[in-house]
């Protein structure tokens, strides 16, 4: 199993970081994405320690749309930084989570669409793949990743909360669809039948954790472990074993966030 998406740089974890990992490993983890906030030095330095304990854990840096606000008007500035967390970052394989989030609303909308066009440009220059968070804003995301024609730029668009129809157009796209503890929960019919029409070369599965706990956990700290939760529930949903779906969702992980993916220039 692999957990696609989750934040063990995170200060939640770093009294007891030793034991979350083992649980993972214990539960039959493999690897796992750790997403870093790039604007975040205290967590881009408790990533080595996340690499010390998980040696074969890869990450993903960005700036969220939630810290959008702190480029407005300083994109040369957002550009170099995205660029030297890619190169610095030995194990780096991906920018993100970018994207738009129009529920907290903590950056103007116009700022978070300037940063993450600016991102999806480095992305496209370095061919490195994204992560992309949208909230409350699923129809601009599509209209900012195809402005200039075709997307160019692979990724995932990760904690799925749309409909079959919004995860259909991101396949279309090239994306890949990342489902988390979201699709155990009892009010996510629409989520789950999304999981239904997800090709199985295009699946992948996350906890987002320390956030989004799955059942039977939720209300909890999340952590990597409970994603075999997540894989439980979306095998029954597509009708095929845990087993195989870990087996698809791990390959299509490898597809994705293989090192080759990530360009130096």
């Amino acid at each position: 199993m692999i957990d696609s998406h989750c934040h063990l740089a995170d200060e939640v974890f770093g009294d007891d970081l030793h034991e979350v990992v083992r649980r993972a490993k214990d539960a039959g983890l493999t690897r796992a994405l750790c997403v870093l906030d790039a604007t975040n030095e205290a967590e881009t330095m408790r990533a080595a320690q996340v690499s010390e304990l998980w040696p074969s854990t890869r990450f993903a840096a960005g700036v969220h749309p939630h810290q959008a606000g702190e480029f407005a008007g300083r994109l040369d500035e957002l550009e170099a930084l995205v660029r030297s967390v890619i190169a610095e970052g030995e194990d780096v394989c991906a920018i993100g989570e970018i994207g738009l989030d129009y529920h907290y609303n903590l950056a103007p909308r116009t700022v978070q669409r300037e940063v993450f066009r600016c991102q999806l440009r480095v992305a496209r220059a370095l061919a490195c793949p994204v992560v992309i968070h949208t909230r409350e804003a699923d129809e601009e995301t599509f209209e900012v990743l195809t402005e200039d024609g075709e997307s160019e730029v692979s990724g995932v668009f990760h904690c799925f909360t749309g409909d079959a129809s919004t995860a259909e157009r991101a396949v279309g796209l090239g994306f890949y669809v990342s489902f988390s503890g979201i699709v155990t929960f009892r009010g996510a019919g629409s989520v789950r039948q999304a999981a239904a029409v997800v090709p199985s070369d295009r699946l992948l599965v996350e906890t987002d954790a320390p956030y989004l706990a799955p059942v039977p956990h939720r209300g909890k700290r999340n952590e990597p472990a409970w994603v075999a939760s997540v894989i439980e529930t979306l095998a029954e949903v597509r009708g095929v074993s845990a087993e195989e779906l870990s087996e698809e969702t791990s390959c299509c992980f490898d597809t994705l966030f293989q090192p080759e993916n990530t360009g130096t220039t």
